[in-house]
């Protein structure tokens, strides 16, 4: 992929452009496709977490770090851009729920005290330019037979809402290229399905499932949202579990 993108960058435009008023917002379970669709697929995927060790690789505020220990997890958060990595230690310092943050870019990991049990990678991925770094890092800092957990964007669904409110469809002109969205931040980066799956096999991942989480229609005839009823037909979530070798 052609891009001037690269991690720093993308670090760089995050960091300046998140505010503490934003991250208040999505501060206890995130914003309202986490809470629906993300969320609970990601918890079901992990499995019992009480008293194992967990990172949650590129954290951002915390909030899903927080759901884990909450429910008993040592939990090691990875976060590049030092304002959400502030904003999670704040948080941690009027909780105190014993999670540690560290300030690292995924594709440079620095030691964090041992292999873990699982590691969850929640909507990162297709936001770094530089992503199969990232991936080997997660993958890397398991332990034998540990669980790596992923969500991203659907590639085939990317832009579900935006198109679904246009069209009462959803239409895509490219799939099989590389290519930046841009977004209102910074953009996320394009990528077949393929490309995820393929760089997870050649890391040794072993694939345990694949989850589209769809939104429940009763939780979409309570919103007056436009368009909110195209993730009742069609998955804006890929989220992929597999285990390392024993």
């Amino acid at each position: 992929m052609t891009s001037a993108w690269t991690n720093e960058s993308a670090i760089g435009r995050w960091n300046a452009s998140t505010t503490r008023e934003a991250m208040d917002s999505t501060a206890e379970e995130g914003d309202f496709a986490k809470r629906h669709l993300v969320n609970p697929v990601l918890l079901r995927l992990l499995g019992e977490v009480s008293g194992r060790r967990i990172m949650d690789a590129g954290c951002g505020n915390g909030y899903f770090s927080r759901m884990l220990a909450e429910r008993g997890a040592h939990v090691t958060g990875v976060e590049p851009a030092s304002s959400m990595v502030t904003y999670a230690r704040d948080k941690e310092a009027d909780l105190r729920q014993g999670i540690t943050y560290v300030e690292a870019d995924l594709a440079r990991l620095p030691d964090l005290g041992g292999p873990f049990d699982a590691v969850v990678c929640s909507m990162v991925l297709m936001a770094i330019p530089d992503w199969k770094p990232a991936m080997r890092a997660c993958v890397e800092s398991l332990r034998p037979g540990g669980l790596f957990v992923f969500a991203i964007v659907h590639p085939a669904f990317e832009q579900l809402w935006t198109t679904w409110r246009a069209h009462g469809e959803y239409r895509t002109g490219r799939y099989l290229q590389e290519y930046e969205i841009p977004g209102p931040v910074a953009p996320d980066f394009h990528r077949p399905i393929s490309a995820y799956l393929n760089e997870l096999t050649a890391l040794g991942g072993h694939l345990r499932e694949i989850a589209e989480p769809g939104l429940d229609p009763t939780v979409a005839a309570r919103t007056t949202t436009p368009g909110l009823e195209s993730y009742t037909h069609l998955p804006n979530f890929l989220i992929t579990s597999a285990e390392t070798p024993t």
